[in-house]
C-alpha cells in the first residue's frame, strides 16, 4: 500500500492509497450501526430476501436488551457480527401479522425446527430428485439417531417428572448455590453466527444412498392448527410451520399450552403472549408455569443461534426474570425436574478433586460452574467427544508411509491429527491426500464449499457425494481430510466423525482466524484446546502483499504492506452512496482494465444484508451496470450472479440460466440446480455482493471489500480476516469506518462461544492415559 492518499473521488485501483492509521482510544462510529446480519434479514413487509447463513433473531423488548445485544435482526449463513439495516422492529404484543413471522423467509427468524431449504435436482428430469438439503437432513436424522443409542447405551435418561437423585440431585442442589457465589457473566447473547437448530432424530435405519426426505405434516394437521391459530388471534400463515415442529398433535398441544407457539421461528415471547391472553384469558400470566417452561427452551434455542451448546445457570435464571418470569430460579429447577432440558457440572472430576484437596487444607473451593443445555446439542457434544477419542486412540504404532512432511508423519502414526495454516497451507492436506492415495489407501478430501478434488462436507454426509457408506453406515474410507474445519458446528461434526469407521484416521484442517461455524459449538478451536491428539502447525506463508497484511491482520496488526503492482489499494469513501458508486466503479471498470480480471471473477464483501451499503445496495447497483433486466422471474434474470442457500449455514455460488413452471434454473459450478418456485424468494438472493459468512470457505481474483461508516460497531478481528483473506491477487478496501477498522483488528477479538466440549474430550484423553493397557 503507497502512503500517498490519493482524492476521495479516485477509484482506480491504479492510484494505491494507505492503510488506515493506528486505532485511537478515543474512537467512536462514524455513523450508526447496522446490527443485523447477513442470513434471512426479518423486514416488517415481509418481502423476499433469502434465508441466508448470516441472520440473527428481531429484537427482543426492552426489558430483555441486555440479554438480546445485538439481535436486532438476523444474521452462515445462517452470523451475528454482520450490520444490517439499523432499522430494528418493535415487538408487538400479539403474534405478528403474516410476512412478519413464519416459515423461516423474510421476516423471520432462522428455522429453529432444523427446517432446511430446497436442494438440487437434475434439469429436465420429469421426476424431482431427491433435493440435496432434504438428503442431508435425512442422512444426519440418522447419525443423530446413533448418537442416542450410544447415549442410551451408557446410562438411562431421567424420566420427566421423576425425582433426581445421586449426581443429579447434587446438580440440581448446585443450581441453588450457585446464585450466590457464581461470577455474573458479562452477556447473554454475543455475535456469533447463527443457524437453525437442526431437528433431533428420529429411529431410523443406516441411510442409503439417496434417502427419501422426511414426511411433513399432513393437511388435516395443519388444518386443526389454522383453527387455534385463529382463535386466539395468531395468522394462519403459522399453521404448516407450527404443525411441523410440534406434530401431528401440534393442534392440541398449542391449545393445552399456548406458549408451546415459541417452537415456531420468529415467534417471540411478546407474541406468544398474547396469542395465550387471547386463548386463556386471564389465567395466563407471567407466573404461569408453562410460560416459564417454554421460556427456557427457548433462551436455550436463542443461545444456540448465536454459537452456545449450554449456558451458566445464573445467566439463564437473570434472562428469565428480565421476561417477567417472577421465580426464575424455581422456574429452571422445575425445567431440569422435569427432563426439559440438562444439567451439568463443567469440569465435573477434576473439581472435586480440587474440592477433596481444598478441605484438606481448609481453603475455599469456590462456586460450582453449573450449565444447563438442551438434549439434542449435549448429546451432540458427548458423542463427539466419544468418536474423537475413539479415533485418537485407534493406533498404537505408526505406519510405514516414508516418512515424508510432518503432517504426513502425524497421520501415519495417529488416527486423529489437528492442522492449522493459511490460504496456502491448504496445499499440505492435499499433499497427503496424494501420498495416502498412492500407499493405496481410500481417501476422502472435504470442504465447506465447492473446492477442487475435493467433496462438500454436506454432500458427504448426505451421500450425494463422495465414497458412499458400508454395510453399518459408515464411510468406505481409511482416511477423511477435512478442510474447513473451524466451519463444523456440534452436530455435523457429531454426524461425521460417528461414521468415521475404526482404523481410519481423521485429519481436521483449516486456518483458527476466520470466521467460526454458522451452527452451535466451536469444534475445531475446542479440539485445539482439549490437546487431545497431534498438532501440526504449517510454516508456509500466505504469499504477497495480500497474504503479508492478512497474516498481520490475523495477530491483531493492521500494516501497511508495499503493494508495487497495486496488489492492496485502499479507496477512501465519505458516504454509503459513494462507497455504492466507487464499488461499481471498482468492479465494472477499475479492476479488469488494470488487471485483466473479467467481473464477473471480482467478488464484493460487506457486513450486513441491509443499510445504505449493504448487500441489497450493492446487488441492485451492480446488477443494473452488469446485467440490467426487468428481473422477471420473481426478480432475477439469466445471466444474474445469485447465492443459493439450499440449508442453513451454506451459500453456494450459482448463476441464473432460466426459469419455468418446475422454478428456477441456476447453474452452480457446472452442477444444474432447479430451486421450486415457493423457495425462490426465502433461497436465492443476488451474489455480486456477499456477506464474509458467505465467502469463507471461497477465494476469487480479486475482491473488494466495503465498509461503510454504519458498518463500524459490527467488525472484529476475525471477520476482517475472513473478508480481506478471500482475496488471491488483488484487495480494494473502500474504507469509510475511519479508525473503527484498525481498532478492531487490534482490539476487538471473536466473541466468545459456551460449549463444554474441550473439557468432555480432555477428561477421555487423561482417562485414556490412566488406562494404557486397555
Amino acid at each position: 500500500m503507497s502512503t500517498d492518499r490519493p482524492d476521495a473521488s479516485a477509484a482506480d485501483p491504479t492510484t494505491p492509497t494507505p492503510g488506515p492509521s493506528a486505532p485511537s482510544p478515543d474512537h467512536t462510529a462514524s455513523g450508526p450501526a447496522d446490527t443485523g446480519s447477513p442470513e434471512a434479514e426479518p423486514t416488517p413487509s415481509g418481502s423476499g430476501e433469502a434465508a441466508t447463513p448470516d441472520a440473527e433473531p428481531d429484537p427482543a423488548p426492552a426489558a430483555a436488551d441486555s440479554v438480546e445485544a445485538g439481535l436486532d435482526e438476523p444474521t452462515p449463513d445462517g452470523s451475528g457480527e454482520e450490520a444490517g439495516d439499523g432499522e430494528p422492529e418493535p415487538e408487538p404484543d400479539a403474534v405478528p401479522a403474516a410476512g412478519e413471522a413464519g416459515d423461516g423467509g423474510p421476516g423471520a427468524e432462522p428455522p429453529v425446527s432444523g427446517r432446511g431449504g430446497v436442494g438440487e435436482s437434475p434439469a429436465g428430469s420429469e421426476t424431482p430428485a431427491v433435493s440435496e438439503a432434504a438428503a442431508e437432513l435425512a442422512a444426519q436424522k440418522v447419525e443423530r439417531e446413533r448418537i442416542a443409542r450410544r447415549k442410551a447405551e451408557r446410562q438411562a435418561p431421567v424420566e420427566a417428572g421423576g425425582k433426581l437423585s445421586g449426581k443429579a440431585a447434587d446438580l440440581l442442589a448446585a443450581v441453588r448455590a450457585v446464585e450466590g457465589g457464581e461470577k455474573p457473566p458479562a452477556l447473554y447473547f454475543d455475535d456469533a453466527p447463527a443457524a437453525p437448530r437442526k431437528a433431533v432424530a428420529a429411529t431410523a435405519p443406516p441411510p442409503p444412498r439417496n434417502p427419501e426426505p422426511a414426511a411433513g405434516p399432513t393437511p388435516g394437521a395443519v388444518a386443526s392448527v389454522e383453527a387455534v391459530l385463529t382463535r386466539g388471534g395468531a395468522p394462519a400463515a403459522l399453521a404448516g410451520a407450527a404443525a411441523t415442529a410440534l406434530g401431528e398433535d401440534a393442534a392440541d398441544l398449542l391449545a393445552e399450552d399456548p406458549w408451546r407457539l415459541l417452537a415456531v421461528a420468529a415467534v417471540r415471547p411478546a407474541q406468544a403472549d398474547g396469542f395465550a391472553r387471547a386463548l386463556l384469558g386471564p389465567e395466563a400470566g407471567p407466573a404461569d408455569e408453562r410460560r416459564a417452561a417454554a421460556l427456557v427452551g427457548w433462551l436455550l434455542e436463542q443461545a444456540a443461534l448465536k454459537g452456545h451448546t449450554a449456558l451458566e445457570a445464573p445467566t439463564l435464571e437473570s434472562a428469565l426474570a428480565q421476561y417477567g418470569v417472577p421465580a426464575p430460579v424455581e422456574a429452571l429447577e422445575r425445567a431440569i425436574g422435569d427432563g426439559a432440558v440438562l444439567v451439568f457440572n463443567e469440569g465435573e472430576e477434576a473439581e472435586a478433586e480440587e474440592a477433596e484437596e481444598g478441605e484438606e487444607a481448609g481453603e475455599d473451593t469456590g462456586p460450582v460452574r453449573v450449565l444447563v443445555g438442551l438434549e439434542g446439542y449435549a448429546l451432540a457434544e458427548e458423542s463427539l467427544a466419544d468418536g474423537l477419542a475413539r479415533l485418537a486412540g485407534g493406533f498404537d504404532t505408526p505406519a510405514d508411509w516414508g516418512g515424508g512432511s510432518e503432517l504426513i508423519r502425524a497421520a501415519a502414526g495417529h488416527g486423529l491429527v489437528t492442522h492449522t495454516g493459511g490460504e496456502a497451507a491448504r496445499a499440505e492436506p492435499r499433499a497427503l491426500a496424494a501420498a495416502a492415495r498412492e500407499l493405496g489407501l481410500r481417501v476422502c478430501l472435504a470442504a465447506h464449499a465447492p473446492a477442487p478434488d475435493a467433496v462438500t462436507t454436506a454432500g458427504l454426509l448426505a451421500g450425494t457425494e463422495g465414497p458412499g457408506r458400508d454395510a453399518d453406515g459408515r464411510f468406505a474410507l481409511d482416511l477423511l481430510i477435512v478442510l474447513d474445519a473451524p466451519q463444523l458446528d456440534v452436530e455435523t461434526a457429531a454426524a461425521l466423525v460417528e461414521s468415521v469407521p475404526d482404523g481410519a484416521r481423521l485429519v481436521l484442517s483449516g486456518d483458527p482466524g476466520v470466521l467460526g461455524s454458522a451452527g452451535p459449538g466451536r469444534v475445531f478451536a475446542d479440539v485445539l484446546a482439549a490437546r487431545a491428539c497431534p498438532q501440526v502447525v504449517s510454516r508456509v506463508p500466505d504469499p504477497g502483499p495480500v497474504g503479508e497484511l492478512v497474516s498481520g491482520i490475523g495477530i491483531g496488526e493492521l500494516n501497511q504492506v508495499d503493494a508495487p503492482g497495486k496488489e492492496v489499494v485502499i479507496v477512501p469513501v465519505r458516504d454509503a452512496g459513494e462507497a455504492v458508486h466507487r464499488t461499481v466503479q471498482l468492479v465494472a471498470e477499475s479492476v479488469p482494465r488494470a488487471f485483466g480480471i473479467p467481473a464477473d471473477s471480482v467478488q464484493v464483501i460487506t457486513p450486513g444484508h441491509g443499510g445504505s451499503a449493504g448487500t441489497r445496495a450493492l446487488n441492485t447497483a451492480l446488477k443494473e451496470r452488469l446485467n440490467p433486466g426487468p428481473g422477471r422471474f420473481g426478480g432475477f434474470d439469466p445471466g444474474d450472479r445469485v447465492v443459493h442457500v439450499p440449508s442453513p449455514g451454506r451459500a453456494v455460488p450459482a448463476t441464473v440460466v432460466s426459469a419455468d413452471a418446475r422454478g428456477l434454473h441456476l447453474d452452480g459450478a457446472g452442477a444444474r440446480i432447479v430451486v421450486p418456485k415457493d423457495r425462490v424468494e426465502s433461497q436465492v438472493r443476488h451474489g455480486w455482493a456477499v456477506t464474509a459468512h458467505q465467502a469463507v470457505g471461497a477465494r476469487w481474483p480479486a475482491v473488494v471489500v466495503v465498509l461503510p461508516g454504519d458498518a463500524a460497531q459490527a467488525l472484529s478481528r476475525d471477520w476482517v480476516y475472513t473478508a480481506f483473506g478471500r482475496a488471491e491477487r488483488h484487495l480494494s478496501v473502500v474504507h469509510g469506518v475511519d479508525q473503527a477498522l484498525a481498532h478492531a483488528v487490534a482490539q476487538v477479538p471473536p466473541k466468545p462461544r459456551t460449549t463444554r466440549l474441550t473439557g468432555l474430550l480432555s477428561a477421555l484423553a487423561e482417562a485414556a492415559r490412566e488406562k494404557p493397557g486397555e
